[in-house]
């Protein structure tokens, strides 16, 4: 990193010093530089300043949310999460053609898949994907593209379109945050195409979420609470 670029993340640390974020504009006009150049210095630098949501913020300030971990993600509230796959697993009907979101949410749900129903399982997750293929009777879609190891999950220009042309009955989606009026998030912006083509096409779409997520709001929006049918929380399943 040259010293320019040292001396322009030196000012916008010490403008975040007591916390707080900055617009990528604001810290442009700040050092007095183009966005892209801001984009290039943090894209060098040792990762004490993050770019989330068009953002500028302390990595390590806590009242913002921290980056996505999956191992740790799949250790939070994992009793609670068996018993709302559970309730979700219930809904399954002979022939069924489901959707299954990326994250650790839906896992129980996609290793625990009844062996006496045939199903069809479409899936952008590599984890969905390998728990799921060792189900008997469950035929596997794997919509693949760019692999993103944060979520293990694919991003691809075409998935979208991939999923329209697919006959899907239930549509089982997972959420980082839900908030009454803000909608439904995520952490990442590669999983809202596919997140908003299942909902778009699926007859039922349900959403399943531990109450963890409740009045949280993620940097990426990819749905309204009027788009989901069902909601499957720790209290009783609710019609929405």
């Amino acid at each position: 990193m040259n010293e320019r670029s040292t001396i322009r993340l030196r000012r916008l640390e010490a403008s975040l010093a007591q916390g707080g974020s900055l617009r990528l504009a604001e810290a442009a006009a700040l050092c007095d530089v183009s966005e892209m150049t801001i984009r290039r210095d943090l894209a060098a630098s040792d990762g004490a300043l993050v770019l989330v949501g068009g953002l500028l913020m302390r990595a390590d300030d806590p009242r913002h949310a921290p980056a996505y971990d999956l191992a740790v993600q799949r250790d939070r509230h994992a009793e609670i999460k068996r018993r709302l796959c559970e309730r979700a697993m219930a809904t399954l009907e002979e022939g069924d053609t489901l959707f299954i979101d990326c994250g650790t949410t839906l896992m129980p749900m996609a290793a625990g898949l009844p062996s006496d129903l045939s199903l069809t399982v479409v899936t952008y997750a590599l984890n969905v994907a390998d728990a799921v293929s060792t189900r008997p009777g469950v035929r596997l879609w794997l919509l693949g593209g760019l692999y993103q190891d944060s979520s293990r999950s694919f991003e691809g220009d075409d998935m979208a379109a991939t999923i329209a042309r697919l006959g899907i009955n239930k549509a089982f989606i997972s959420a980082a945050g839900v908030h009454d009026k803000k909608g439904l998030s995520c952490f990442h912006f590669h999983e809202v195409a596919p997140k908003r083509a299942a909902i778009a096409s699926a007859e039922h779409r349900v959403l399943v979420v531990d109450p963890s997520k409740h009045g949280l709001v993620r940097p990426a929006r990819f749905a309204g609470l009027d788009e989901i049918d069902e909601v499957i929380t720790e209290q009783e399943s609710m019609e929405v």
